[in-house]
């Protein structure tokens, strides 16, 4: 690997598991449960290496269900 400054600003496609569960916002003890339940796509292994796809990550970020608001929070001030 060259020490080279890599000139174009972009994320890796496979991330760690820290960088992964960095990507979609929980800790990574959070991230191997949701993991292990299935919210989260399994790693995928490069030789002895085990990363993420960034894509499946969006996606099963994606599939997550959205919060619903308390009545409270849709009220209008009048």
């Amino acid at each position: 690997m060259s020490d080279r400054h890599d000139p174009y600003a972009y994320p890796p496609r496979g991330l760690s598991r820290e960088a992964a569960a960095r990507w979609v916002g929980v800790s990574p003890s959070l991230f191997d449960e949701m993991v292990k339940d299935g919210r989260m796509p399994p790693p995928k292994t490069v030789n002895s290496r085990v990363v993420w796809d960034r894509y499946r990550l969006d996606a099963a970020f994606e599939a997550l269900p959205d919060k619903q608001p308390a009545a409270e929070e849709w009220k209008v001030a009048v």
